[in-house]
C-alpha cells in the first residue's frame, strides 16, 4: 500500500427520494481518476456512512473496485461505536478485496488511551489489510497520542495516520518520533498545503469531490518544489476549501460538485439541502471561485517556460 498522493474521500450520491444513484457517484469517480488521484476513500464523513445501511455499504464497495479496475487503491472507513463491529467491517473489507483501511477510534464513547490502544490493537489484529489512523479529536473528542503511536509501532499494518488534530507542529512530533515509520496525511483542507511543505506524504482531500484537478495540481506543484506556482493555487482555493471545516461540510461540498458539473446536491436526512441565505451565500462563494479558477494549463506552460 502506497499511502501517498491525493486520496478523496468521495460523497455518496443520492437522487431527491433518497435512493442511491449510482451513475452520479461513479461519473465522479471517473473525473476523480482522469485528474490523477491516488486512492479512493468509500464511507468518511463525506460519504454519509452513518445513514447507509450495511447493503448499501457493499454494493459501494464492489461497484468502486469493479469501475477503478485497480488503478488506484480503493480505502474504506470504519467508524464503529462496538469493536465487534469494526473487526466485521475489517474482515468484510478483506472479503470484497478492498486494498486498506481508514479507522477512527470507537464512536459515541471517548476512550481513555489503554481502551483506545486496545481497539486499535484488535481490529488491526484480526485483518491483514493496511490501516491508516484517523486522528481527530476536534470533531470525535477522542486524541491518538504520540504515545499511543509508540505502542502502535509493533503493528506492522497500521502504516499511516490521518493527521486532523488541527496542529501543524504535529507532523513534525511525527517525523521527529518516528521517522518514515508511518505515512503522515493532511486530513484537513485548509491546512493542506502548511502540513505538505512540513514533510506531510499526502492529503485526504474534500474539496477535490468537486475539484479534483485543482487539488491535484497543488500536490504535485507542491513535491516538486514549484513553491510559488503552488501558493497562487493556494490562496485562489483557500476560500473554498475553508467549506472543508464546516459542520455542513457535507451539504456544501455536494453543492460545490453539483455547480461544477460533477456530482449532485441531494442528501440524505437528517441532513437537509441547503436554503434560503445559507445556501444564496455558498452559491456565491462557489461562484465566485469558478469564475476565478485558475488554469491549470497555464501554470503547467510557466513552469515549463522557467526552466
Amino acid at each position: 500500500m502506497n499511502w501517498t498522493g491525493v486520496f478523496p474521500a468521495v460523497t455518496t450520491k443520492f437522487y431527491p427520494d433518497g435512493n442511491l444513484d449510482l451513475e452520479s457517484f461513479l461519473m465522479n469517480l471517473d473525473v476523480q481518476l482522469e485528474a490523477g488521484v491516488h486512492g479512493i476513500i468509500l464511507g468518511g464523513t463525506l460519504g454519509e456512512s452513518s445513514v447507509l445501511s450495511q447493503k448499501e455499504k457493499t454494493l459501494l464497495v464492489k461497484e468502486t473496485i469493479q469501475h477503478v479496475k485497480g488503478k488506484v487503491p480503493v480505502i474504506l472507513n470504519i467508524a464503529e461505536g462496538a469493536t465487534s463491529e469494526a473487526i466485521f467491517w475489517a474482515q468484510e473489507a478483506e472479503k470484497l478485496l478492498v486494498d486498506g483501511l481508514m479507522l477512527l477510534p470507537p464512536m459515541r464513547y471517548s476512550p481513555d488511551e489503554r481502551e483506545t490502544l486496545t481497539y486499535f490493537k484488535s481490529i488491526a489484529k484480526e485483518t491483514g489489510l493496511p490501516i491508516m489512523i484517523y486522528n481527530n479529536p476536534i470533531d470525535y473528542k477522542t486524541l491518538v497520542s504520540l504515545d499511543v503511536f509508540e505502542q502502535l509501532v509493533e503493528m506492522e499494518n497500521i502504516q499511516a495516520v490521518k493527521e486532523s488534530t488541527r496542529d501543524i507542529s504535529n507532523v513534525t512530533r511525527m517525523i521527529n518520533r518516528f521517522g518514515d515509520r508511518f505515512k503522515i496525511l493532511c486530513g484537513v483542507d485548509t491546512l493542506a498545503m502548511e502540513s505538505l511543505l512540513m514533510g506531510a506524504d499526502g492529503w485526504v482531500a474534500g474539496l477535490v469531490c468537486a475539484f479534483p484537478k485543482e487539488t491535484v495540481t497543488l500536490f504535485n506543484l507542491i513535491k516538486a518544489g514549484h513553491i510559488k506556482e503552488a501558493l497562487n493555487l493556494y490562496r485562489w482555493f483557500l476560500p473554498l476549501l475553508e467549506l472543508d471545516i464546516h459542520p455542513k461540510l457535507v451539504q456544501y461540498i455536494k453543492l460545490a460538485e453539483q455547480m461544477t458539473g460533477i456530482g449532485t446536491e441531494f442528501v440524505r436526512p437528517p441532513r437537509l439541502n441547503l436554503i434560503g441565505e445559507e445556501r444564496e451565500r455558498i452559491t456565491s462563494l462557489l461562484q465566485e471561485g469558478i469564475e476565478k479558477r485558475p488554469s491549470i494549463e497555464q501554470i503547467e506552460q510557466q513552469i515549463l517556460l522557467s526552466k
